[in-house]
C-alpha cells in the first residue's frame, strides 16, 4: 500500500470563518427516508460575533474561487418586504414535538433552482484554495462561510426572531413595533448568553426562534467544500443575521452517514465517524474551536428508534399513523464533529431487575437553578456543569440504556447489561464526575468501521487564514484510518508515565486532570505541562515536555525509553502463564505423527481472552506449525468463537500455515468484521497464493457494497 499521497485528495479542507463569527446553538428538524437514502429538512443556526469578528482588510480583499477559477457565483432571491409580524397569531404552544407531518412533509420548494451543488466539479481542490477567505465578490458584504459536503441546498432565509411571543424580555423595549437587524441580533444576543441557571428556557426559545416565520431570503452559493451565504448591504459579521435558516437535504453517497442493513437484516443508518465527520450530514462549522449546543427532531416511520448523543433519554411522539418523532438536546458546548444519529430498528435490552431508581436520579439529577451551587471554579464557557452538582459528583452509575438488533437481544442480556454498571462505576472512581448524565449503548452493524474515530491529528493543519479557515493534512487519505502508530505509542507513552510515578500519584492526576480541563478543548502539551507541575521533583527525573515529544512524538521506532525497559510483562503471572503454554505447543508441533505409547500427553491450561491473544502471537512468530498442531489448537481453545480479537490472530495463522480446513473461518471474519478484516485482506493477498487470493476476492465481492467507504476503497487497492 505505498501509495503517492494527493494533496488535492488527501488533504480535508476546514473552510468555515471561525474567525468572524461563531456558531452558537443548531436547531435540526429533520425526516428520515429509508426508501430514497436521504435525510431533509431544516436547520436554524444561532450566531454571536464581537469587535474581534468585525470586518478587516484582508477578508474583504480576498476572493473565494471555485475549481474553475472563476469567482462564486450567488443566486439572486426573489425581493422578499416582511412586514412586522403580529405575534399574536404566532402560537407560544408551537413546539418541538408539535408536527403534522411524517417523511416528506409540505416543504417551500420555491427556490429549487437555487440549488448550486455544482455536481459537475472535481472531488478535490487545490491546496492553494483550500484557505480561501470571505471574499467580497466584487462588493463589501460579509460572507458567511459553512463547511459543507455532498449536501442539496434548497433555500436560506433569514429568520424573524422578534415573531416569538414573549421575545420582547429580550429587548429594551416592552413591545415590539419597530423591527431591524439590529434588534434581531441583539435578541439572539441576549438569548446565546443567557445564565447557564436558565437552559431549560433557553432550549424552548431556541425552538420557538426555529419555527418563527423568515423575514428574506439570503444569497447563497456552495462549492465542494462549503456553502457562502450573503446578505446585500451586510458589511460585517455584526451586521450579518444572526439566526438563519437553511432548507437541505442530504444525498445517497453522503460520506457522514452509512445506509446499510443491521445484524438482522434490517435497514439502518447512523454517523459513522466519517474523515469529514458531519459536514454532509449539516452545514456548520467544523474547526473544533466552533463549540456550540444543539437540539434535534427527527422523524422516521414508527417502527424505528432515532438515537442520538443527546443528554435526554428521548421517547418517540407517535404523530400519525405510522410516524414518530423523538426530540433531543446538548447543554454542553462541543465541536460539531461530536453530534451523531443513529436510526434503526433496535430492541432496547432492559435488566430483569427495574431501573426505576435509575430513572428517579436521572429525574432528580437533571440541571435545574437550585443544583448549581458552584462547587468548584470551572474553566469553561458556561453551561449546566456536572463538576458544579454535589449530587452529580457521587454518581457512579449513571443511567444508560442498550439498544441491539433483535438477533443479538440474548446475547447482549447475558453478557453485556451486566458489564455496563461495574465499568461506569470504574470509570468514576478513576476519573471522578461522570461528565454526561446518561449514556446510550448501541451494537452498530458488522460494517461499522471499529476504528472509524481514528481520525487524523487535528493539530497537523496547514496555514490558519485570518478568517480561521485552514487544512487538516492527509485528512482524507482512506489509509489514515487504519494506520494505528500514533494511538499504540500513545498506550505505551501513557504506561510508561504510570511506572515511572506510580499508579497512585498517576491516577490521582488524572482525576485532577479531567477536573481541571472538563469541558474545554485540550492539546497533548497541556496533559503533560500539568503532569509534570503536579509530581514531585525526585520523580521527574529528566522528564520534560520538550524531550517527551522528541522521544514519543518527533521520532519514528520504538521510543528509547522502551528500548531500556524490561520485556512488558516480564513479572506479570499471567504472561507466565502464556509463556509456559507456548512452550507446550512448540513440543507438540515437534512431536512426530506416530508418538511412543509412553509419552505424556500435554495439559492444557483454560486461557483468559488476553492471554489467548498474545498466545496467539507468540505462535506466530513459529515458522511452521503442522496441521495436526493448528487443529488441536482450535479444539482446545474454541477459537471460532472467541471474541474477534482472538478470532483475528487465529485468521493470522490460517492464511500464515494456509491451513485450509479452516478457511471458512476467515471467510466469517472478512463478512463478520469488516473494520479489522481490512488487514487480513493484505495478508491474503501478500501470500501470493492463489486460493487465497481466490478467498480475499469473493468475500470483497459479497461485502463491497455494505463496506465502509474507506475501507472499501483500501481493499480495492490491495486486490486489483
Amino acid at each position: 500500500m505505498d501509495i503517492k499521497l494527493d494533496p488535492s485528495r488527501d488533504d480535508l479542507p476546514l473552510m468555515a470563518n471561525t474567525s468572524h463569527i461563531l456558531v452558537k446553538h443548531y436547531v435540526l428538524d429533520l425526516d428520515v427516508d429509508f426508501e430514497s437514502q436521504i435525510i431533509e429538512g431544516t436547520i436554524v443556526l444561532f450566531f454571536e460575533s464581537g469587535n474581534r469578528f468585525e470586518k478587516q482588510s484582508g477578508s474583504t480583499e480576498e476572493t473565494c474561487r471555485s475549481d474553475s477559477n472563476e469567482a462564486c457565483r450567488f443566486r439572486m432571491p426573489e425581493p422578499c418586504h416582511s412586514p412586522v409580524t403580529d405575534t399574536r397569531t404566532f402560537s407560544s404552544k408551537t413546539g418541538y414535538d408539535d408536527f403534522a407531518n411524517c417523511g416528506k412533509g409540505e416543504k417551500d420548494t420555491s427556490s429549487k433552482d437555487g440549488n448550486h451543488d455544482n455536481p459537475e466539479q472535481a472531488s478535490g481542490i487545490s491546496s492553494s484554495k483550500y484557505c480561501c477567505d470571505t471574499g467580497n465578490h466584487g462588493s463589501e458584504d460579509f460572507l458567511l462561510v459553512l463547511d459543507c459536503c455532498d449536501l442539496s441546498v434548497l433555500k436560506v432565509e433569514e429568520v424573524d426572531v422578534a415573531a416569538v411571543p414573549g421575545i420582547e424580555k429580550f429587548t429594551r423595549s416592552p413591545r415590539l413595533t419597530v423591527v431591524s437587524e439590529e434588534l434581531r441580533n441583539q435578541i439572539v444576543h441576549e438569548l446565546v448568553t443567557l445564565p447557564a441557571a436558565r437552559w431549560r428556557e433557553q432550549l424552548d426559545y431556541y425552538a420557538g426562534c426555529s419555527q418563527a416565520p423568515g423575514c428574506g431570503e439570503l444569497l447563497f452559493d456552495t462549492d465542494t467544500w462549503s456553502l457562502q451565504i450573503r446578505k446585500t448591504g451586510a458589511q460585517t459579521a455584526t451586521d450579518f443575521p444572526h439566526a438563519i435558516r437553511i432548507w437541505y437535504s442530504t444525498k445517497p453517497q453522503g460520506r457522514s452517514v452509512t445506509w446499510t442493513s443491521d445484524q438482522s437484516g434490517r435497514p439502518c443508518v447512523y454517523t459513522m465517524g466519517s474523515p469529514i465527520n458531519n459536514r454532509a450530514l449539516f452545514p456548520c462549522q467544523e474547526p473544533p474551536v466552533a463549540m456550540s449546543t444543539w437540539q434535534a427532531t427527527v422523524r422516521a416511520a414508527a417502527s424505528f428508534v432515532v438515537l442520538m448523543s443527546g443528554e435526554n433519554s428521548a421517547k418517540p411522539t407517535q404523530l400519525r399513523e405510522g410516524c414518530a418523532s423523538w426530540h433531543y438536546y446538548v447543554t454542553m458546548p462541543m465541536p460539531a464533529s461530536t453530534f451523531t444519529v443513529a436510526v434503526g430498528s433496535w430492541t432496547e435490552m432492559k435488566p430483569e431487575t427495574c431501573l426505576s431508581e435509575d430513572l428517579a436520579a436521572e429525574r432528580s439529577l437533571s440541571p435545574s437553578e437550585a443544583d448549581f451551587r458552584y462547587v468548584g471554579i470551572c474553566g469553561h464557557t458556561e453551561y449546566p456543569c456536572r463538576f458544579q452538582n454535589p449530587s452529580a459528583t457521587t454518581q457512579e452509575i449513571i443511567p444508560h440504556r442498550v439498544f441491539a438488533p433483535v438477533c443479538l437481544r440474548d446475547a447482549c442480556q447475558e453478557t453485556l447489561l451486566q458489564l455496563v454498571p461495574p465499568c461506569l462505576s470504574a470509570a468514576h472512581s478513576v476519573l471522578g464526575t461522570h461528565p454526561f448524565s446518561r449514556l446510550d449503548i448501541l451494537i452498530v452493524p458488522a460494517n461499522f468501521p471499529s476504528l472509524g474515530m481514528a481520525r487524523p491529528n487535528k493539530e497537523k493543519t496547514g496555514h490558519v487564514s485570518d478568517s480561521g479557515s485552514s487544512v487538516i493534512k492527509h485528512g482524507l487519505n482512506p489509509e489514515k484510518v487504519f494506520m494505528q502508530v500514533h494511538y499504540l505509542k500513545g498506550y505505551f507513552l501513557l504506561r510508561f508515565l504510570a511506572q515511572r510515578l506510580g499508579d497512585d500519584t498517576y491516577f490521582a492526576f488524572l482525576r485532577k486532570f479531567v477536573h481541571t480541563f472538563h469541558g474545554q478543548l485540550i492539546l497533548s502539551q497541556d496533559f503533560l505541562q500539568m503532569l509534570l507541575e503536579n509530581i514531585p521533583e525526585e520523580k521527574r527525573l529528566e522528564l520534560s515536555v520538550e524531550n517527551i515529544f522528541r522521544d514519543w512524538l518527533e521520532s519514528s521506532g520504538i521510543p528509547q525509553p522502551l528500548q531500556s525497559e524490561r520485556p512488558a510483562g516480564a513479572e506479570c503471572g499471567l504472561a507466565r502463564q502464556v509463556s509456559a503454554e507456548v512452550e507446550k505447543w512448540i513440543r507438540v508441533n515437534r512431536r512426530p505423527r506416530k508418538r511412543k505409547r509412553r509419552e505424556a500427553e500435554e495439559v492444557f491450561e483454560k486461557l483468559l481472552p488476553d492471554q489467548l491473544v498474545l498466545l496467539l502471537e507468540h505462535l506466530l512468530e513459529q515458522k511452521t506449525l503442522n496441521p495436526r498442531t493448528l487443529q488441536s489448537l482450535e479444539r482446545t481453545y474454541h477459537l471460532p468463537q472467541q471474541d474477534a480479537e482472538v478470532r483475528h490472530r487465529w485468521c493470522e495463522l490460517i492464511v500464515k500455515h494456509k491451513y485450509t480446513k479452516a478457511y471458512k473461518d476467515v471467510e466469517r471474519f472478512l463478512q463478520e468484521d469488516q473494520a479489522m478484516g481490512v488487514y487480513l485482506y493484505g495478508e491474503l493477498m501478500l501470500s501470493e497464493d492463489a486460493r487465497q487470493q481466490q478467498v480475499a476476492r469473493r468475500c470483497f465481492e459479497l461485502t463491497k457494497e455494505r463496506m465502509d467507504r474507506s475501507s472499501a476503497e483500501v481493499v480495492a487497492e490491495m486486490l486489483f
